[in-house]
């Protein structure tokens, strides 16, 4: 078997999610590591915070790929002294590379909203917020999906939760539980600011993540749509495994016999859910 160099996964990475087509604002590639340095054991994970740097020595990996950046706006410090740094110093300590795929995952083919739909056994119809510059009209924001047989409401949000990883948060749902869901449009991570684009697309319901009240509270007045709102990590975990076989694939293909892995720890900030609000008014 051949052992890859950095360089090397890094560059196949970057054909499937290329930097250039990250938002603006996003802060994509790779955060640290040595280009020269030998690779043969990769962890995928949607959050770069400390649970996986350690978890990634455990497992000896020498790369990291994450869906969030580490530092989404610049920073004049990396000391350890701080949660950022001392991840920096750790994985540099380690000799692991990170490497981070934000908004170019989410838009590509497959994307992240494709692994959420493949997590649901939805069929794809196509992009929600298609990118003009794909003339294949595959890539694009978010996905319309199609349901193989038509549901309630209550029940699609019980086959979100049955298929979603657990999370303290669950899922939340707004909407008439009864109404029949035959296509749905989904968004992995936070997804209020697509209510046009979902409106426009003419489907039962929407499921996504961060879902705020004002948007949520608009969106059911405007129309009888229904909301599914999961966790953030919840809806962009899917792609964690499906990144994971994309890069299988292509070691295969190079006989590199790199062992990808993908963490199975949560990551979602929130940890419980304990207290249900019982106050006024009553």
């Amino acid at each position: 078997m051949l052992v890859p160099r950095l360089s090397d996964v890094l560059a196949e990475l970057d054909v499937l999610w290329p930097p250039e087509r990250a938002e603006g604002w996003d802060a994509v590639g790779t955060v640290c590591g040595d280009p020269g340095a030998v690779v043969d054991r990769v962890l995928f994970a949607v959050d770069p915070v400390h649970e996986i740097v350690d978890e990634a020595i455990r497992l000896g990996a020498q790369l990291i790929v994450t869906h969030h950046p580490l530092y989404l706006r610049g920073t004049t410090t990396v000391a350890a002294d701080t949660f950022k740094g001392r991840v920096v110093h750790t994985l540099i300590k380690h000799d692991i590379a990170l490497h981070v795929a934000h908004t170019n995952a989410d838009t590509a083919d497959p994307g992240v909203s494709d692994a959420l739909a493949g997590a649901l056994d939805l069929r794809v119809e196509g992009p929600l917020v298609p990118d003009p510059a794909d003339p294949a009209g595959r890539r694009g924001l978010g996905r319309i999906c199609v349901l193989d047989h038509p549901e309630t409401l209550a029940e699609f949000a019980a086959r979100a939760a049955a298929r979603l990883p657990a999370t303290a948060q669950g899922i939340r749902l707004a909407g008439d539980p009864s109404a029949t869901v035959r296509t749905v449009a989904v968004s992995g991570g936070s997804g209020d600011s697509l209510f046009d684009a979902v409106r426009a697309a003419g489907v039962d319901a929407f499921l996504t993540a961060d879902l705020r009240h004002h948007p949520a509270s608009e969106a059911i007045q405007h129309s009888p749509l229904g909301l599914i709102d999961a966790a953030h990590w919840a809806t962009e975990w899917p792609w964690c495994e499906q990144a994971a076989a994309q890069l299988d694939a292509i070691s295969d293909r190079h006989g590199w016999g790199l062992r990808v892995h993908v963490s199975k720890q949560v990551t979602d900030p929130w940890t419980t859910t304990t207290h249900h609000s019982s106050g006024a008014p009553n």
